[in-house]
């Protein structure tokens, strides 16, 4: 048997590389310009290695009845990895991804295509745009995962873009991003800003270094109308091989402060990460 080797190209946004896993059979690392985008095992889809990824994967576990089918917006493709998980732990799932690398999109529909029948349709286009076009109350839970090179891009990060959000997502749905800063936290607090203003409930998770300020690093905000399981969630995420945090209530409310929502028109990108943040590891 032919030992699987790394395919690069140029895609939209730099140069992609699919490297294989040499420790799992049919997995593969994408990476952009170096940086390390997805992780995909073909033969185990619930298979989630990135630790944020991971820490979005626990929201879609404590999104609606436990195993039951969902309506999920993927804003942001990749290598497709969470899509994958919902088609594999909750069959019978309706899933829409936009990614506008159709560069990368070719990439990974080529070599690692969605199964048959997976419920997943991807759409080569503007995240926002998608989003906008998404009728009103018909998504149970929103993923964005967004990155313009390292940094989110400006037109998500807005009070607009929240509502929007908004707009999509059932009365019991849920929002789930993930995000990334450092000390003193003015995007963080800015994005929690902008959904305080749309929604009731707001979580978010990362490891407790990035929450001391003492490093750069991801952040996942979660942020639903109705109350969400947050003791499951937190449980969910402690139990990891790097256990995040879950900080909710007077924690972010402490943490928003004095800021405001953001609106299209002083809307910024995420900050840029230091060299080496985002390191495969």
């Amino acid at each position: 048997m032919n030992e699987p080797i790394p395919v690069i190209r140029d895609v939209d946004q730099g140069t992609a590389r699919l490297l294989p896993d040499v420790d799992r059979d049919r997995a593969w690392l994408l990476t952009v310009d170096g940086a390390p985008q997805s992780y995909v095992d073909l033969d185990d889809p619930a298979h989630v290695e990135f630790e944020y990824a991971r820490r979005l994967a626990h929201v879609l576990d404590c999104a609606g009845e436990p195993d039951a089918p969902l309506d999920v917006l993927h804003l942001g493709g990749g290598a497709l990895t969470l899509p994958r998980y919902v088609a594999a732990t909750r069959p019978g799932s309706r899933q829409i991804v936009a990614e506008a690398d159709r560069g990368l999109l070719d990439l990974v529909t080529e070599q690692l295509p969605v199964p048959d029948g997976s419920g997943v349709t991807v759409h080569a286009t503007d995240a926002r745009g998608l989003l906008e076009e998404t009728p009103a109350g018909s998504v149970d839970v929103l993923i964005a995962d967004v990155f313009g090179g390292s940094r989110v891009p400006a037109h998500l990060t807005s009070v607009e873009y929240a509502r929007a959000a908004g707009r999509a997502l059932r009365d019991d749905g849920v929002y789930a991003a993930n995000l990334a800063d450092s000390t003193p936290f003015g995007f963080l607090r800015s994005q929690l800003a902008n959904f305080a203003a749309v929604f009731d409930e707001l979580a978010v998770i990362a490891e407790p270094a990035v929450l001391r300020g003492r490093r750069f690093g991801n952040v996942v905000l979660v942020a639903s109308r109705s109350p969400f399981d947050i003791a499951a969630l937190a449980r969910r995420c402690a139990a990891d091989a790097f256990p995040a945090r879950v900080e909710h209530g007077a924690a972010l409310d402490r943490l928003i402060g004095a800021a405001r929502p953001v609106g299209d028109a002083d809307a910024v990108p995420s900050p840029e990460p230091p060299d080496g943040a985002f390191g495969i590891g």
